[in-house]
């Protein structure tokens, strides 16, 4: 594991120019219903990275998601985050170009943020030697201390189906992951809205305690969720009901809310996709799959506002990394 130094001390190396290294990461799914804040899951719409390390200057280009709005200099976020990580283990970087392909939606609940925390966690990887060992729990930590939560920082490191928790460590939190891998039946569908809506705002609605039988309740179904999602997906419609956040979500995100009601009413395990409005559906196999997106499609045809409906099967591996040095 690397351990960063002091931020106050300066770089004592310098990253050759000429490194070239391609990173793939995948979408994510967070809370799956009770699981909030632990478990999520990664799915097949991914965000795709290049950068090459230059001898002066900071540029980034984008194309798909935030082309018309993220910044394209040195104040980028990946661009940041790379910057400061490598200063704090005390190398300098001289220069980079940043190329990003941002196919995941923005302020949708599919993982973004965390996608984006990630690839700057492994283009700082690959911009260090190989030698110094940085593992996927080192990424796991990072990206969730800049995300605040592993709920969708570990799927997009791992892949699969994940739980995850963090410990007190001298002061801050040490973050873990478990990752599961799902039953070959079970099929994402997510309906996507248009409008965004920030987590932010979407966690100012969270009442600051539940009733304990609510809790209790809460507790009962995410504990049916490994099951549920690995070896039993009869179970999902039982393990995915939520006592702990949606509810309290619905006044930002009613149209998403009155769909989960619905299709939940008619026996599909239905769920606000992390902090949402997207909604996801965890079909138990394909024909099912199929019929929500059919059922989907037609409600949102009804709608003010555009749903973008996919089937998205879950990715089984996380993030990846191709690295080409001079």
């Amino acid at each position: 594991m690397i351990v960063a130094s002091p931020a106050t001390t300066p770089p004592a190396n310098r990253v050759p120019v000429g490194i070239v290294a391609k990173i793939q990461v995948p979408a994510t799914s967070a809370n799956l219903g009770p699981g909030f804040d632990s478990a999520g899951i990664a799915v097949a719409l991914f965000d795709e990275l290049e950068i090459r390390t230059t001898e002066a200057g900071f540029s980034a280009t984008v194309e798909g998601e935030g082309h018309n709005y993220l910044p394209t200099d040195a104040r980028h976020l990946i661009i940041t985050q790379i910057r400061a990580r490598l200063e704090q283990l005390g190398w300098h970087l001289p220069g980079l170009e940043l190329h990003a392909i941002n196919r995941i939606p923005h302020s949708r609940g599919l993982g973004s943020s965390a996608a984006a925390h990630i690839a700057a966690a492994l283009a700082v990887k690959a911009l260090l030697p190989p030698d110094c060992e940085i593992t996927n729990e080192d990424l796991l930590q990072w990206a969730s201390e800049a995300e605040g939560h592993p709920d969708n920082v570990a799927p997009a490191v791992y892949g699969g189906l994940t739980f995850s928790w963090s410990e007190p460590d001298d002061g801050a939190k040490r973050y873990h992951s478990l990752q599961l891998t799902p039953h070959t039946a079970v099929t994402p569908v997510v309906a996507i809205p248009s409008k965004p809506l920030s987590t932010a705002a979407a966690r100012t609605l969270l009442p600051a305690s539940v009733p304990h039988t609510e809790a209790v309740a809460n507790a009962s179904r995410a504990a049916l969720l490994a099951p549920a999602m690995t070896t039993n997906p009869e179970l999902l419609l039982a393990a995915t009901e939520d006592w702990l956040h949606q509810k309290y979500r619905q006044p930002s995100m009613p149209e998403t809310l009155a769909y989960i009601g619905a299709l939940r009413d008619q026996g599909h395990a239905a769920v606000v996709s992390g902090a949402g409005p997207t909604l996801c559906v965890f079909a138990a196999n394909s024909a099912e799959a199929d019929v929500v997106a059919d059922k989907l499609t037609q409600r949102a045809a009804k709608s003010e506002q555009h749903w973008d409906v996919r089937i998205l099967p879950v990715a089984a591996q996380g993030a990846t990394m191709e690295v080409f040095r001079p």
